[in-house]
């Protein structure tokens, strides 16, 4: 939400006074979310801490028209032996810092785009002004295939110096996320809660490494427990943090697409991953694909495309080279190259691996290769003589 209401807190310098930020961290506190209009008469009654002193006086109900009569009320209880300072004090203590659109640490990327967050609630670090960043998001629920691809995504991206924007979803964004930082990189995590606040649990891994090697953040004040009404609004914030956005696996009806509909109304560019049309998880991508966004068919494909001049237009620039997922050299490349990430009976791997190559290989000899690429975690045997592609962790 916004509040125009911290732009009578400009100092000199063109910050805010980490005192000023005690009280606009008591405001988010006291006055809650889901009224715009509630915070659009805000300005008028003066500086966050001029609205204390009305809240605490039980003037502030005067102030305000009819309808927010009850909001006023709520807001007078919870102030009542509010320590402005000490509970700042406290936040700070806890390695979350504050920052306004009138700070220097403030995102440029986020001054330009409609409705950006007043406040950042942050933990770690922000995202390095001039590098190139990327929102890597997709399905929660996604297949091998695209587990393995955010993966190679996320890993590209940090080797080439380009931070990873995403959501720290179960998924494709937790995926992607995780990659980027084991391979050095940075990741921001965009949270739809508290930034003291691990959701999901099952990502406490992630979320430890976020703090210690890259950051995460929310316009929402800490303690604020997830809700879903809160995700959609935070999507425009990951968005807004990157150059591009690049969607691996979506349905056809995506939350994902959510954040596609925000980086168009940015101008930010938007890649997809193709898959087959008979898969549910790749319909959205295949669409956004027709409907103009970029083909994302290989990591390096996609870099050489983020790291030239943007067209600025909102859609990525197609290209027709395609990518090749081989990943290995000799026999051992060429056999996981034919390895579907469904899994396949040997005779038919046998049958692709010769008509793709234009050369015979006996069973005996392919499965020893298949054994030995499921010893290194790049396949996995289902049910006796089938196989599968997996993304190698």
């Amino acid at each position: 939400m916004r509040m125009e209401v911290t732009e009578k807190l400009t100092g000199e310098d063109g910050g805010v006074t980490e005192e000023e930020k005690a009280y606009i961290h008591w405001l988010y506190q006291a006055a809650g979310f889901g009224s715009r209009g509630f915070f659009r008469s805000l300005p008028d009654l003066g500086t966050p801490q001029e609205i204390y002193r009305l809240t605490v006086s039980g003037a502030l109900s005067g102030k305000l028209s009819d309808r927010f009569q009850k909001r006023a009320e709520r807001m007078s209880e919870f102030s009542r032996g509010y320590d402005v300072e000490g509970e700042y004090g406290r936040m700070r203590a806890r390695g979350i810092f504050l920052v306004t659109e009138k700070d220097r640490q403030f995102p440029e990327r986020l001054k330009g785009i409609p409705d950006p967050p007043c406040v950042l609630y942050c933990a770690g670090k922000l995202p390095q002004e001039g590098k190139k960043a990327v929102a890597l998001v997709g399905a929660r629920d996604c297949t091998e295939y695209g587990r393995y691809m955010a993966g190679q995504f996320g890993a590209a991206f940090a080797k080439a110096g380009v931070q990873v924007i995403s959501g720290m979803a179960r998924g494709i964004d937790g995926i992607g996320q995780s990659a980027a930082l084991r391979e050095g990189g940075y990741s921001l995590g965009v949270l739809g809660c508290g930034v003291d606040i691990c959701y999901p649990q099952e990502n406490r891994e992630l979320y430890e490494m976020l703090l210690e090697a890259g950051g995460v953040c929310s316009e929402y004040p800490p303690g604020t427990e997830p809700r879903a009404v809160l995700f959609p609004p935070r999507n425009r914030i990951i968005s807004g943090l990157s150059d591009a956005v690049l969607v691996v696996e979506a349905r056809e009806r995506s939350g994902t697409l959510i954040t596609v509909d925000m980086a168009l109304e940015q101008g930010r560019e938007v890649y997809a991953l193709p898959g087959r049309a008979t898969d549910p998880l790749s319909g959205g991508c295949n669409r956004l694909i027709r409907q103009g966004a970029g083909l994302a068919s290989s990591p390096e494909e996609l870099l050489g495309e983020i790291l030239e001049e943007s067209t600025g237009n909102g859609v990525g620039r197609k290209r027709e080279k395609q990518g090749s997922l081989v990943f290995l050299e000799g026999a051992a490349g060429e056999i996981l190259s034919v390895l579907d990430f469904n899994p396949l009976p040997a005779q038919e791997l046998q049958r692709r691996y010769e008509e793709t190559y234009k050369k015979t290989i006996t069973l005996p000899v392919l499965f020893k290769e298949l054994l030995e690429l499921c010893a290194c975690g790049h396949a996995r045997q289902v049910g006796g003589g089938y196989f599968m592609r997996i993304m190698k962790t």
